[in-house]
């Protein structure tokens, strides 16, 4: 897998941060609550699929339960914005140049930011399911902060609307609004929501939207056991 967010959204690198709060309804929200899940259970080591600049990687090291995070990525600026951020965590952050697409090590959680929905079938995101599952301990967990769409054309409309609202609220015209939704449709995917819990329950997780502001949300699959 490649991706390069400069080509993918037309943004200078260093204007991520302060343009994905623009564009994704409920943003920092959306980091803490998938951070608090990260830290609940405790974990010695964390893989940030996708890391990007860090905003996912920052808010889980802020955790000192904690131990340290991995920030894989396959995109080089993006990755050496990430390592910069969370530089003053000393060796609890290593940053990685890796498709999620190799092999995992073995780990107590996987977070994922904004970046999964790159993957273009619920197939293909199954059979990575399936990889963070077996890398994953018993009460291990898998942290999904993304976007999901239903099928359905008036609810896809209406969640569809509520982002464009989104976008208008700070400062993007409605025609600017609605046409980044074709433009990233070059390459995201958001798949219905009923059809990723699916996947992640018949590859053993017990999973669960535990937030959302419209269609971004925070998912939280558990592999069972103690924990």
């Amino acid at each position: 897998m490649s991706h390069s967010v400069r080509r993918h959204l037309s943004l200078e690198i260093d204007e991520y941060d302060e343009t994905i709060r623009r564009w994704i309804p409920g943003y920092e929200q959306m980091l803490t609550v998938a951070a608090e899940a990260v830290a609940s259970i405790r974990p010695g080591l964390v893989v940030d699929l996708g890391a990007g600049t860090a905003g996912l990687s920052e808010a889980i090291l802020e955790h000192d339960s904690v131990g340290s995070v991995v920030l894989l990525d396959v995109d080089p600026e993006m990755l050496e914005q990430g390592a910069a951020r969370v530089e003053r965590f000393g060796d609890r952050a290593r940053a990685v140049l890796r498709s999620f697409d190799e092999p995992f090590e073995a780990c107590d959680a996987f977070a994922a930011s904004l970046s999964l929905h790159h993957i273009p079938t619920l197939e293909a995101k199954a059979h990575l399911f399936r990889r963070v599952f077996e890398a994953l301990p018993p009460g291990g967990v898998l942290v999904n902060a993304d976007c999901c769409m239903p099928d359905e054309p008036a609810e896809r409309q209406t969640l569809f609307e509520y982002w464009a609202g989104h976008q208008m609220a700070h400062g993007i015209p409605e025609q600017q609004a609605w046409a980044h939704f074709d433009e990233w449709s070059k390459e995201d995917t958001y798949l219905p929501l009923e059809d990723e819990l699916a996947a992640l329950r018949d590859v053993g997780f017990e999973a669960k939207r535990i937030w959302n502001a419209g269609p971004i949300g925070v998912v939280l699959a558990r592999r069972p056991g103690p924990g």
